[in-house]
């Protein structure tokens, strides 16, 4: 029989939920969660990877994405090789992880500052990208059509100053508190929002003017093998980081006072989750623009349905993420092909009134948040 105490950290309860399934226990639901979503996304990416100008079969599209596991099955033919693995494919996985790092970071944040209605942008991170990718554009370090590395370095950089800004201002007074950092936050992003309206519109050339434009409104054209490998490692890590930290999560939206009589150090806890978040969100928008709603709606939805503990929502908002960014992508360059929409309006359409539905349904469960 074990006599040890248990620690602290491991008497706060899960935040209580009304849906029959959360007395379940947490390792199982998550199984199951995470079952059904991983499901729903090989079949989202089969179907992405199947549309489009040149349409494949699914049935040859599944061969095809066997085959770089090492499975020869089915026959595909050189050609649809190609624009699976080399067109399709890319763009898909950049916007897989993107989703899931976007996803995860809002509900880590949410966390963070206590308040299910938070996303990526309250810290900056959005505004200070769009500095830094607009500066590049303007000042030729990338081009709109070849935008190569330097912009998405730039608009990383952009990130991480902007939310270094915004920690500096928030510790001023020797702690982070939430309320800080989301004023201190706001204050930043209406800075660099001015900054990078102004250089929109001293910027002459069109051409580029269209390329920072594009570039706000988010998109995955173009992205290539290259971006996957740069963004997946840093994505990856973080994306372990935050889900072994759920427990953590779970003390900080108890409150300061809650969390410190519970032994968690929360000043330091409180940075260590919001470096993480930062380093994940900017690493994702460097590749992608500003893209709206993710971080927000996701792991919004996601709360109605498996509650508040964060040792599931973290996860499932992970892979939740990832299906929503992929099926927006693909709506984005099929619906009104030839043309393309930007995948940053697709979100904001789809989004917005699925947002405002998960209210009304929910509007009873609202008050408990």
């Amino acid at each position: 029989m074990n006599d040890a105490p248990p620690r602290p950290l491991d008497l706060i309860p899960a935040p209580a939920s009304s849906a029959p399934a959360a007395r379940r226990p947490v390792a199982t639901r998550l199984a199951l969660w995470l079952g059904g979503l991983s499901v729903a996304l090989v079949m989202t990416v089969l179907t992405a990877a199947s549309v489009g100008p040149a349409a494949v079969p699914v049935d040859v599209t599944a061969a095809t994405l066997a085959r770089r596991v090492g499975l020869s099955v089915g026959s595909v033919s050189p050609s649809q090789q190609r624009i699976i693995e080399q067109i399709r494919l890319p763009r898909i996985v950049v916007a897989l992880l993107v989703g899931a790092a976007l996803a995860t970071a809002g509900a880590t944040l949410q966390a963070v500052f206590r308040n299910p209605l938070a996303d990526p942008g309250v810290v900056g991170v959005s505004g200070g990208a769009a500095l830094g990718a607009v500066l590049a554009i303007a000042t030729h370090l990338a081009s709109a059509a070849a935008p190569g590395w330097a912009l998405p370095v730039a608009a990383f950089c952009g990130a991480i100053l902007a939310v270094g800004s915004v920690t500096l201002v928030a510790t001023a007074s020797g702690r982070l508190a939430p309320a800080a950092l989301i004023l201190a936050g706001l204050a930043v992003q209406a800075f660099t929002g001015a900054l990078t309206s102004a250089v929109i519109t001293m910027t002459g050339d069109q051409e580029l003017v269209r390329g920072m434009l594009f570039w706000l409104i988010g998109g995955f054209d173009s992205r290539s093998w290259a971006h996957v490998q740069a963004i997946a490692p840093v994505i990856a890590i973080g994306l372990i980081t935050l889900t072994l930290l759920g427990r953590d999560h779970n003390v900080l939206a108890q409150g300061d006072e809650t969390a410190h009589g519970l032994g968690l150090a929360v000043g330091a806890t409180r940075l260590l989750v919001l470096a993480v978040a930062t380093c994940v969100t900017a690493t994702a928008v460097a590749v992608s623009g500003t893209i709206a709603f993710v971080g927000l709606i996701v792991p919004h939805a996601f709360r109605l349905v498996v509650g508040g503990d964060y040792r599931l929502l973290v996860p499932v908002s992970a892979l939740g993420g990832a299906c929503f960014l992929v099926a927006a992508d693909t709506a984005a360059r099929t619906v009104l092909q030839p043309a393309e929409l930007r995948t940053g309006v697709v979100t904001a359409l789809l989004g917005a009134p699925f947002f405002v539905f998960l209210l009304w349904r929910n509007r009873a469960r609202i008050g408990d948040w």
